[in-house]
């Protein structure tokens, strides 16, 4: 069929599992936006969606890291955490294996990818699934680009890699939703976790809303982490979604909230034809 929505989100952990810390208000504004942008991606009636993430060393570690990885599994299982933790509680997720067979192998025409029948999700999906499919009754694709260990992939592959999801979405029978999620800056497991750059994040993100190739790969690895942290290198998610769509970004939710480590962002694109 085609591409019928494109989004994208934050996804730290206490967003979930602390949401207490926080202000009321600013807790009940973001979860409201979050589960608002549900709302719109189901409206469009996807079949199944691609949930573009970078997992946390729960599935892939330094001895086999992939550079992209796409699920393939019947059934998923999440959170790997503790779900008194995360605030989520463990679940299984559908899947759809022939669905993801076909998506693998157009994306496969352009750039390589590694796939998993078997995937534990971590907070970096379980967090969006909680908010986008509280039923969690929609198929789902899980998509990994490595943002944890080094060597990272080029930022022009990332975008490369975006242009091939989406022309594998457009390349299915089925009506295919996709969402990316990660930080902008962020500090996770450091003694600045809690930091947030903000002028950094809403520089980004006007680029990311402007769909503005040349800047978004214009970002180095040496200028993320040094004003973004290690956390930063997970705006290579939204990089993909913006290339995939092709149009404009609009953000629904934006406000750094430490306590959670992150800032809260809600955001949807518009899909070029």
């Amino acid at each position: 069929m085609s591409l019928v929505f494109a989004g994208v989100c934050s996804h730290a952990p206490g967003i979930t599992g602390r949401p207490h810390m926080a202000e009321p208000q600013v807790v009940e504004d973001f979860h409201e936006a979050f589960f608002a942008m549900g709302e719109e991606m189901r409206a469009t009636r996807p079949d199944a969606l691609i949930l573009v993430g970078a997992e946390h060393f729960g599935n892939f570690f330094m001895n086999n890291m992939p550079a992209y990885a796409i699920g393939m599994g019947e059934v998923y299982e999440g959170p790997i955490e503790d779900p008194a933790w995360l605030g989520i509680q463990r679940t299984e997720i559908p899947g759809n294996p022939e669905l993801s067979q076909r998506v693998i192998q157009e994306v496969m025409q352009t750039v390589d990818v590694s796939f998993a029948e078997e995937w534990k999700f971590d907070h970096g999906l379980m967090v969006p699934l909680h908010f986008l499919t509280p039923k969690y009754d929609l198929d789902i694709i899980p998509v990994n680009i490595n943002c944890q260990g080094p060597p990272l992939t080029p930022m022009a592959r990332v975008w490369a890699f975006g242009e091939a999801l989406r022309r594998a979405a457009d390349s299915v029978t089925e009506r295919i939703a996709i969402v990316a999620t990660g930080g902008i800056s962020h500090w996770p497991c450091t003694p600045d976790s809690g930091r947030i750059n903000e002028a950094w994040d809403r520089e980004f993100l006007e680029r990311w809303s402007a769909n503005d190739k040349s800047a978004l790969l214009s970002y180095t690895d040496g200028e993320i982490y040094s004003q973004a942290g290690q956390g930063g290198f997970e705006i290579r998610t939204y990089v993909a979604l913006a290339a995939a769509a092709g149009g404009q970004g609009t953000l629904r939710y934006f406000r750094p909230i430490p306590i959670f480590s992150v800032s809260g962002t809600v955001g949807v694109m518009d899909i070029a034809n």
